[in-house]
């Protein structure tokens, strides 16, 4: 009797130490460096940032004093790897400036509209009622509106420059983030340990940033990846209409409107920067969709 009782009460075994969990981002990280999405896309995105962060380092350039009009047009050679422009200038190095001034708008616009959209889609949220109308009424009216087209009325109101084009492209993005946020926040603020924190007092400035706001994280960083490549996107649209950066200044949808004129001639003037424009969307896509399987707490490991 006393062999069958043994047999059946676990056993534990001496020296063998516990096994350390992994932190959810650890986690994240490895699900997202095992996906070949999110692999490929990261790899993208580091390399097109690093290209713009040290581009004063690899290639220092003047876009004001740049200019050869021996070397107009010149096709892909040695000395223009990427072949010059109308003006004699070298696409290449426009390329790699064009990075920076791409990369810094899509950024910056996205966390802009990102932080008002997460502020919003919290207050509505959370509060509801007459908060949750006017903010949601306000969205609608954005998105009544197709963005490209908002967009260009702002900067057409404001003027042409980097910070107008910046401005139009937050203001387009602020309705995507609030509505994911608010969705979230509807469903986290019936939780029980929400009910819980009310229960015990506290405020709800306290109940948003410590209970409610770290829930929607995830989301909203995927929301960003992917608002990233949209972003560019948009601004290389306004830059080829002649409402982004002002010339001479690089700026990939400024140099494919620029070469338009010499499609025929001289294509590399227009397909170099487009291929910028498509592996920039395509990467931040692509990063977007592996941090969306990666942050998703649905997935096994």
């Amino acid at each position: 009797m006393a062999a069958t009782v043994d047999s059946a009460l676990p056993r534990l075994e001496v020296g063998v130490p516990a096994r350390k969990s992994r932190g959810l981002f650890k986690d994240a990280w490895r699900r997202l460096i095992s996906g070949r999405t999110g692999r490929i896309g990261l790899v993208i995105v580091t390399v097109i940032v690093l290209i713009a962060v040290l581009a004063p380092i690899l290639v220092p350039y003047d876009p004001y004093t740049d200019s050869n009009l021996v070397d107009s047009l010149k096709p892909p050679s040695r000395q223009y790897p990427f072949g010059a422009d109308r003006l004699g200038r070298s696409v290449l190095r426009r390329i790699i400036y064009g990075a920076n001034v791409s990369l810094r708008v899509g950024i910056l616009a996205v966390l802009l509209s990102t932080s008002v959209g997460t502020i919003l889609g919290l207050l509505s949220g959370y509060f509801g009622k007459w908060a949750d109308t006017i903010i949601m009424r306000v969205m609608d009216i954005l998105l009544a509106f197709p963005g490209m087209l908002l967009a260009i009325a702002i900067v057409a109101v404001r003027g042409i420059g980097l910070t107008n084009t910046l401005l139009a492209i937050s203001i387009v993005g602020i309705p995507g983030p609030a509505r994911v946020v608010r969705s979230m926040v509807l469903s986290i603020r019936e939780r029980d340990y929400v009910e819980a924190a009310r229960m015990i007092g506290a405020r709800d400035a306290r109940i948003i940033f410590r209970h409610v706001f770290p829930n929607t994280i995830s989301p909203i960083i995927v929301q960003m990846t992917m608002g990233i490549g949209g972003s560019i996107l948009m601004a290389a649209a306004l830059g080829f209409l002649g409402l982004g950066s002002v010339p001479p200044m690089p700026e990939w949808g400024a140099m494919i409107s620029d070469g338009l004129p010499f499609l025929v001639q001289a294509p590399w003037i227009v397909f170099f920067p487009g291929m910028a424009i498509m592996l920039s969307v395509l990467g931040f896509n692509l990063l977007g969709d592996g941090l969306r399987d990666a942050l998703d707490p649905q997935l096994t490991i």
